[in-house]
Order: C-alpha cells, then structure tokens, then sequence
C-alpha cells in the first residue's frame, strides 16, 4: 500500500493552479499558428497574433492569459491501493487552491452564497471529481472554467412527456432567449428565427411596461424560464408556434409562457 502525505497534494495543486493559468497548451499555440498561416482576414490575422503574443507575455512574465481565471475544477484518479496521510484529503486539494490562487495573483471568483454574493477570497471551494481506479498512483488534472457560458445558458427540466420534440423546443429557442432579453432591456425591435418559420419573425420590446391599460399589441411578460415578469414585455408579431399558446389573444404568440 503506498502512502502519500496530503502536503504533498496540496503543493502540486497550487502549482498546477499557477501553471494552468500562465501557459497555453502547446497544441494550442500550434493550432493558431497554423490558423495564421491560412487566415485571409486581416482583422482575424490580427486578433489571432494577439492571442499568440498574449501567450507569450502570460508564459515570459508567469501572469495569467485571462483575467477571468474562472472556477478550479480538479479532477483526481485515486488508486485504490493508495493511502491518503496527514489530514483530509479534499482539504488538501481546497488549500493547494487557495494558496494557488493567492500566491499567483490570480483572479478569485467563487462566492459563499449565490444571492449574497460574497466572495471567500480564495477561490474555493473547488468542484472536485474523484474517480477509483486500479494501481497505487495519484492523477491531477486542474482546469480553470471561467464562467462566460454560464452567464449566458438555461438550464430546463423536461417532463417525460416533452420527449425529443420538448428538447429540439427548448434547444432552438434556448440560443434566441438571451438576445431576446437584451433586445427588451433596449426597447430595440429584433428578429427570431425557428427551424418551422418560412421566414424569421420580428418582435418589439419595450423594458418597464406595465400591464394596466389597453396595450397596442397582445402579449405576455415573459422572463425566459416560463414565468411572469413585470420586468419587461415582448411582443411577437403574427406568430404561430405549434408548441406555443396564443399569448393573451390574437395571433402574437411567446414560447415558455
């Protein structure tokens, strides 16, 4: 049975916390030079220079590439025949993170509480996957995720019933709903498209309407995830969607209402 002290893992962490943050995977940096060589934009040819030198200053100067350094995701396969000494296990993993993060000047994005938003000022917790595995070694993997496509995504439970119809719905709408609410915040007047439309339908948005009084056009409050909102209001104009209800009359219609 080998033994490894948890001191151990914590000093690895930190440094593969460091590292993963100040230099970009070799096959990477092969790739965008490939992608230089067969640019013909020369917009994309400059963005793509800057990306390699950004490269080459987080590498020379050991700061990190991105200033959202995201949340640490580690990923361990533990052998079964390994014996963890000296402490907690996943205490190990938490501190080599802190002091990751700490030491390396990077950027600390992990709140206490979601609705609170207070910030631990370590970057922990990590999201930790463990898996099992056959022989007496220990395998760390530390992947930064910033949280960009978190901001922007949905999540939805589907009822058994939706089957693959309820998730091609969600899926070809989903990718619309985020410009939707940007378009209403800024009263613009936009377009959706869906994959049974002939053509793509317009809208109009109008942020802070109330919903006394005649309105010009019928419509729902919608807020993206199925609920009322007196945020602000969407208007679809002659839509007829097969999965949608006719939103408060006539022929305007919303998904999710």
């Amino acid at each position: 049975m080998r033994e490894i002290n948890v001191q151990k893992i914590t000093e690895v962490i930190k440094k593969l916390c460091m590292e993963t943050n100040y230099y970009l995977g070799d096959d990477v940096v092969e790739a965008l030079k490939k992608a230089l060589e067969v640019e013909e934009s020369p917009i994309g040819k400059e963005i793509i220079n800057q990306i390699l030198e950004n490269s080459y200053i987080a590498r020379k100067e050991k700061v990190a590439m991105c200033q959202d350094t995201g949340f640490t995701v580690v990923f361990l396969e533990l052998g079964q025949n390994v014996n963890i000494i000296g402490g907690n296990f996943y205490e190990a993993v938490n501190e080599g993170v802190r002091q990751g993060y700490r030491e390396g000047y990077l950027r600390k994005s992990i709140v206490s509480d979601p609705l609170e938003r207070k910030n631990t000022g370590d970057n922990t917790p990590a999201v930790i996957h463990t898996k099992i595995v056959p022989g007496d070694k220990l395998k760390i993997i530390i992947a930064p995720k910033g949280g960009g496509s978190e901001n922007m995504s949905e999540v939805k439970m589907m009822a058994p019933a939706q089957g693959i119809q309820g998730v091609e719905d969600f899926v070809s709408w989903g990718g619309h709903w985020g410009n939707v609410r940007e378009m209403c915040k800024s009263g613009k007047t936009g377009f959706v498209k869906d994959s049974r439309l002939k053509k793509p339908q317009s809208f109009l948005c109008r942020f802070g309407e109330k919903t006394s009084g005649k309105n010009k056009l019928p419509g729902h409050w919608p807020d993206g995830i199925g609920r009322k909102s007196n945020r602000f209001r969407c208007f679809y104009r002659n839509v007829s969607l097969p999965y949608s209800k006719p939103a408060c009359g006539g022929k305007s219609a919303v998904p999710f209402c």
